[in-house]
């Protein structure tokens, strides 16, 4: 199966000649009053006015410069329920590659509907952390319990040896064909593929088809109506991983908002308990910067994306805070949650061409927050 980066990089050559067609428009999901960014201002999440008070003004600015010449189509700060900076900027003509494979439309605050690669892994985290507040999942029972035999390429005593949370960690033993490779619990390997069965399991444990489930559980109740799953362009068929999480930095922002605030959303109306909450960020003992399908900085050793599952010294981001925990995706989507300064930052967008972006970020950032 091939690696997922490398077939969104082929993807993007095939699509580069391709005619670049309009995107649909979505219904208005805010107000339409403006904030000075050229973005609506939201409904629930509490941002309040925009506010730059502590924060450095000519760190803040380097910090943009910086983000806006990395391709990026949108990039939120949050700190303590205030908006720092918000701004979402159109692409160009010569992007038709991402628009045509990534791009679902633009709300009418001008922010881009993505489909955001793999951070939809840490939406669908918790989603079967609401599935297990509900009775309908539990994280001990085989795979095969929710999906029947033969849902892999491994023989039945090993497939059967596999759990949902091995899907969750990352360690199910499998290889990327789902054919059998270790047992479980041994090796971390990032795989997508085995991943994406855990959509099955979300459908037959609720009865309910994924975009239905999604907006039951978390999308509709939280406010993010700006998310949806997609079925992706053909150039992916080879993923392993068929539908694509579409949404809007301010979506991301409004998950992450629900991480701050250990499972309720602002106005206090709780999606997910704060037990099955915390249960997400528990270290892995197959990869100690990762738990349930989230990245977690602070530990002392990481291993890394990629078939041989590089491993080395040191937390996964280096500049940023220890207590970080992060939904990442290809093409450098990012959402970063620093609970203890109760900070949230978003970026949406092509890949970077900085290839140590989340560590000039973090840099910048630094620079630019409040000094204490």
């Amino acid at each position: 199966m091939p690696n997922w980066i490398a077939v969104i990089a082929g993807a993007l050559t095939l699509a580069g000649c391709a005619t670049d067609a309009t995107p649909r428009e979505r219904e208005p999901a805010h107000p339409k009053a403006a904030t000075e960014a050229g973005v609506a201002p939201p409904r629930d999440l509490p941002t309040g006015e925009k506010s730059t008070a502590a924060w450095n003004a000519a760190g803040l600015a380097e910090t943009v410069a910086y983000v806006q010449s990395q391709k990026t189509t949108g990039f939120l700060i949050i700190q303590d329920g205030e908006t720092i900076y918000e701004h979402n900027w159109p692409l160009t003509e010569a992007d038709t590659a991402f628009r045509a494979n990534f791009v679902h439309g633009t709300t009418p605050a001008g922010a881009l509907r993505e489909d955001v690669a793999s951070q939809q892994k840490s939406f669908v985290a918790i989603l079967i952390g609401i599935g297990i507040d509900k009775g309908l999942i539990n994280l001990s029972q085989p795979v095969t319990t929710y999906l029947g035999p033969h849902w892999s390429k491994a023989s039945p005593e090993p497939e059967l040896a596999i759990t949902v949370r091995n899907l969750l960690e990352m360690n199910s033993g499998l290889n990327e064909d789902l054919t059998f490779d270790v047992r479980p619990d041994t090796k971390f390997l990032y795989n997508t593929p085995a991943y994406a069965l855990l959509k099955s399991v979300l459908e037959k444990a609720s009865g309910m088809e994924l975009n239905v489930v999604t907006q039951l559980w978390l999308t509709k109740v939280g406010d993010m109506h700006d998310t949806s799953w997609e079925r992706r362009p053909g150039a992916f068929a080879d993923v392993g991983n068929p539908t694509g999480l579409v949404t809007t930095p301010r979506d991301i922002a409004r998950m992450g908002q629900i991480v701050l605030n250990g499972g309720t959303k602002p106005n206090g109306g709780r999606i997910i308990s704060k037990a099955q909450l915390d249960a997400l960020f528990v270290r892995t003992k197959t990869n100690p910067a990762y738990g349930h399908l989230w990245w977690l900085n602070g530990s002392g050793e990481t291993v890394n994306v990629g078939p041989s599952s590089p491993r080395r010294a040191g937390q996964l981001i280096n500049a940023a805070p220890r207590d970080t925990i992060a939904a990442l995706g290809a093409m450098d989507r990012k959402l970063f949650i620093v609970p203890s300064m109760k900070l949230l930052i978003v970026r949406t967008g092509q890949g970077t061409p900085d290839k140590d972006f989340n560590e000039t970020l973090w840099q910048l950032l630094t620079k630019a927050m409040p000094q204490h």
